[in-house]
């Protein structure tokens, strides 16, 4: 028997006045579907989501709810104007005997219902209305962006919630750990057209990239059988006037269909230039501490940060990792203890709230006005890693078209401001990047060319972030901040960090339960003379001589060919640049090596 469908989108059309964002779209959503609905920034997930839960009328075309269906909609800017707190408007519309939804998913969302709404920050407004769409369990829940300002323990609480539920859901997210563990199927926003796949989110990067592989065939057929057609019109169609014009309008015809289709969006043209090389050691932290009044955030922490090192900042929303952040990078004091930076550092800093752009200010302003970019004597040009270019033509590089560079920043999506500030700090050389969730609201594309950016870059990278799949791509050392002062550094990104920990939880209750001495972390025997940060490095030093190894040993094979300078001399000359790199990259871990394990048997 035929499942009525929880919802119907038929033939819907949508203008806001310009160019169509849909045109002629339909689409059905069925009970117990679990969807992940993914597109660019700017490609219309979000006003896709609002038409289907009723907040955004089509020019044309129907939206139908099946009987008795109720559709919720999580806005990612929530109005709660009318009410005094925020459970007030979580809880609104409930039978009082369900109130204690909205106190539960308070505690697992982590915000106060009795925060009163004036004071609440933008990351308390959106848990509280994620807590009263869950609180409210319509049969279809539309959920947009739902793990920004969630730390990484609400997201696994959310991940539970909806995982056990028997209602559909669609889902727009750009953490791909959390969309491979919950979706089983996929829309895909591109160029104003919605595909479906019966496959989740996993299999969506194959799934797209084999699509624009056939679009690409296709293409490439249609514009050799315009060539061939448009040279039979040149050499033939003067002898046989009459009887082909049937055939030239057929080449008008495909030439039409060429100009017809959509070109699409490249990936944005972003680049980082390390500069100038710092010192070897870049931060040294010894025995720091910070408290707030009764709110200990740093117990006495110690870490060395090499040349070169991607180090992550872990745990929950308000643990202290942004304040650690801050202290490493001198903008803000250590209770006690010493930090001392390197020497020769140029600092770019990618910071959570985005308060170096002016909401009021335009993008063609936000980086003319910006002294470091100015060039004198030119209002359209900015220096970009050392070189003029047009103001228009680096925002084209960005994504951004001509008719945005005069808009406010305030009118540009999450995505799009998080690809403004990205735009600023790449404009400069820097050698140490410091990263406080940058993955917010950025596009699968965008945040895959972010961490190619990211493993090439010669420089330091200090990051904060609560996307998994990012942390594992990037980070090569992780610091768990865990609450109550305490910090651990642990070798690896996000899932080396929660193997490790389960190591050392199941090596401890082993201790305790045998009464034995304190435990011995099971990764390596302690050595002495070295502080915990020391002792990490030196065990993952020998993986990164190898790798250095192994990439030295790549490129020395691609330079062996006697042709390459002369074929292609551009990419000879990078794959020098790359070898001397490398090579220095090696010889510096080396000695390192050697230093720690002096050290080490002392």
């Amino acid at each position: 028997m035929a499942r009525i469908p929880l919802l119907q989108l038929n033939e819907i059309s949508l203008t806001f006045g310009g160019d169509p964002v849909f045109d002629g779209l339909s689409l059905v959503a069925q009970p117990g579907d679990r969807v992940a609905l993914v597109g660019r920034n700017g490609s219309g997930k979000s006003t896709l989501m609002k038409v289907m839960g009723g907040l955004v009328e089509p020019d044309s075309g129907e939206v139908i709810a099946g009987p008795g269906v109720s559709v919720g909609y999580m806005e990612q800017d929530p109005d709660l104007s009318g009410y005094a707190t925020l459970g007030d408007f979580a809880s609104a519309g409930l039978d009082p005997s369900e109130m204690y939804k909205v106190e539960r998913a308070g505690e697992g969302l982590k915000f106060d219902p009795a925060r009163p709404v004036e004071t609440a920050s933008g990351g308390e407004r959106r848990r509280a209305a994620l807590a009263r769409l869950m609180a409210d369990a319509p049969d279809l829940m539309l959920l947009d962006e739902p793990t920004n300002h969630l730390d990484i323990e609400a997201i696994a609480w959310l991940e539970n919630e909806l995982k056990m539920t028997r209602k559909g859901f669609i889902i727009i997210s750009h953490d791909r750990a959390f969309l491979r563990e919950l979706t089983r199927a996929t829309l895909w926003i591109d160029r104003g057209a919605v595909r479906r796949q019966e496959k989740g989110f996993d299999a969506f990067e194959t799934w797209r990239d084999s699509t624009w592989d056939e679009e690409d065939t296709q293409r490439h057929k249609l514009n050799r059988k315009i060539k061939a057609e448009a040279r039979w019109a040149v050499e033939g169609i003067s002898a046989r006037r009459k009887r082909n014009q049937g055939r030239v309008r057929a080449l008008q015809e495909l030439r039409s269909e060429r100009a017809g289709q959509i070109t699409r969006q490249g990936a944005a043209a972003m680049a980082l230039d390390a500069g100038p090389k710092s010192g070897r050691k870049v931060m040294e932290a010894t025995g720091i501490t910070k408290a707030y009044g009764d709110k200990v955030i740093l117990k006495p922490f110690d870490l060395t940060v090499q040349r070169g090192d991607r180090i992550a900042l872990v745990g929950p929303n308000g643990v202290g990792k942004t304040t650690l952040l801050n202290m490493l990078i001198g903008k803000e004091e250590p209770d006690t203890g010493v930090i001392k930076l390197g020497t020769n550092l140029e600092l770019a800093l990618f910071d959570q709230a985005r308060d170096q752009l002016d909401p009021e200010m335009s993008l063609w302003d936000s980086l003319t006005g910006d002294p470091d970019m100015r060039v004198s004597g030119k209002a359209d040009q900015i220096m970009v890693r050392g070189m003029p270019k047009h103001v228009v033509g680096y925002l084209k590089e960005f994504l951004f078209d001509e008719g945005q560079a005069r808009a406010p920043v305030r009118s540009l999506s999450g995505g799009e401001k998080a690809r403004l500030l990205l735009a600023k700090i790449m404009a400069r050389t820097s050698n140490v990047l410091v990263l406080d969730e940058p993955t917010n609201d950025l596009d699968v594309e965008t945040l895959d060319l972010l961490q190619d950016l990211l493993s090439q870059y010669d420089g330091t990278v200090l990051l904060v972030s609560h996307d998994r799949d990012f942390l594992d791509r990037v980070a090569v050392t992780t610091i768990a901040m865990e609450g109550d002062g305490k910090a651990t550094v642990y070798a690896g990104g996000w899932s080396d960090y929660i193997a490790q920990r389960h190591q050392d939880d199941f090596a401890e209750s082993v201790a305790k339960t045998k009464n034995s001495a304190p435990k011995v972390k099971d990764k390596q025997q302690v050595k002495s003379g070295l502080s915990f940060t020391e002792k990490h490095r030196l065990e993952t030093l020998p993986a990164e001589i190898a790798r250095l190894e192994a990439e030295i040993g790549k490129l020395e094979e691609l330079m062996s060919d006697p042709e390459l300078f002369t074929r292609e001399p551009v990419k000879f000359q990078k794959a020098t640049d790359a070898l001397v790199a490398r090579n220095e990259k090696l010889q510096d871990a080396e000695e390192e090596w050697l230093m720690l394990e002096e050290k080490a048997s002392e």
